[in-house]
């Protein structure tokens, strides 16, 4: 259901200026300061309810979308408590596991890592190319951050989070940041694999192994496996702890300013989905985005998603995730949903 919550907190205030001195007994306080209340702090604007409402009710599938604003004590939501798989937005908290141990010192993103053939994944993998080509790469963990986050490289990634400490050492950071319904899974390969109802195999990393290998698995294999998946996904996350963790990265709560600089420079230098959130925002307004993609089945598509910091020409902020756990939807409709939500946030801002 729609949630929304509305309670006052303190604006920016706008001082008037006391009166002279002279003019007032010295025993009588100044009057107060005047206050200018934005409206937009204290509740949604009006008429962004009710158009995520009916953008979600005609949407074909299970969607769970919602939005919040930075700084502001309010959200409104559609399924926003229920688990959605997250698929490459993941990626994001090991970034986040990355940059915390920079922070302690226990890492350096100017160490270099090797990546050979043993270290590659499956899907989408740029960084499997270089590997093949020379047979082993060395390569910063600044560079990794980079591939995994802006280009969603899956063998990047992994590297990043073997080095992190595993899938423990990210659910460690999402539990003592205390980042609520965001479950994190155990790595690309074994996650992809048991989405197909397989056991993962290295071979499976070359060329399209993958694919061959799947096509071998009977159907009803792998519409239960996937089934399965999707009524308790590994890597599960809710749209609204997602919006509130990413206001706690916009906030500066979870790393440095330097780290959290960095990771929301790296965030806007996203090249996947340009044609989800990004695309409906008009120009003047800033997008750091991260990505999901899943695997499809029968002409169902599942774990699309799309979540975001956008950043209004006036430096107001609201966090917003798009997340398709599994729809009939053509490729254009999906990002034209994802398209109308950025669009209604820009429409309504400051309303």
């Amino acid at each position: 259901m729609l949630g929304g919550c509305a309670s006052a907190i303190p604006a920016n205030p706008d001082h008037a200026p006391p009166p002279p001195s002279a003019a007032r007994p010295p025993w009588r306080p100044a009057p107060p300061p005047a206050h200018r209340q934005d409206p937009g702090v204290t509740r949604p604007p009006v008429g962004l309810e009710a158009q995520i409402h009916e953008l979600w009710r005609t949407f074909p599938g299970r969607t769970g979308i919602a939005i919040r604003r930075v700084g502001a004590d309010w959200a409104i939501a559609r399924r926003g408590d229920e688990y959605f798989p997250q698929q490459s937005v993941s990626k994001t908290w090991v970034a986040l596991t990355l940059l915390s141990l920079v922070d302690a010192g226990r890492i350096n993103l100017d160490e270099e890592v090797t990546i050979t053939a043993n270290d590659l994944t499956l899907f989408h993998q740029p960084l499997a190319e270089q590997v093949r080509r020379e047979g082993q790469v060395r390569i910063t963990l600044r560079r990794l951050l980079d591939l995994a986050i802006t280009t969603s490289d899956n063998s990047a990634n992994d590297a990043l989070l073997r080095r992190v400490g595993g899938p423990e050492a990210v659910r460690r950071f999402i539990d003592d940041h205390q980042l609520g319904r965001i479950r994190f899974g155990p790595g690309e390969r074994l996650l992809q694999s048991h989405i197909a109802g397989m056991e993962w195999r290295q071979n499976y990393s070359v060329a399209r192994n993958f694919q061959a290998a799947r096509n071998t698995v009977p159907m009803s294999v792998r519409r239960e496996a996937l089934q399965r998946y999707l009524a308790d996904p590994e890597d599960g996350a809710s749209p609204l702890a997602i919006t509130a963790a990413l206001a706690a990265l916009a906030r500066g709560e979870l790393l440095s300013s330097a780290s959290t600089a960095l990771m929301l420079d790296t965030l806007s230098r996203v090249t996947s989905g340009p044609q989800r959130l990004r695309a409906g925002v008009p120009a003047g307004w800033r997008v750091a985005h991260k990505t999901g993609t899943g695997q499809e089945l029968g002409g169902v598509a599942t774990g699309y998603n799309d979540v975001a910091i956008l950043t209004a020409p006036d430096g107001t902020r609201y966090t917003v995730a798009v997340m398709l756990g599994d729809t009939t939807a053509s490729v254009p409709d999906r990002m034209a949903l994802m398209q109308a939500v950025s669009r209604a946030v820009a429409q309504f801002h400051g309303q």
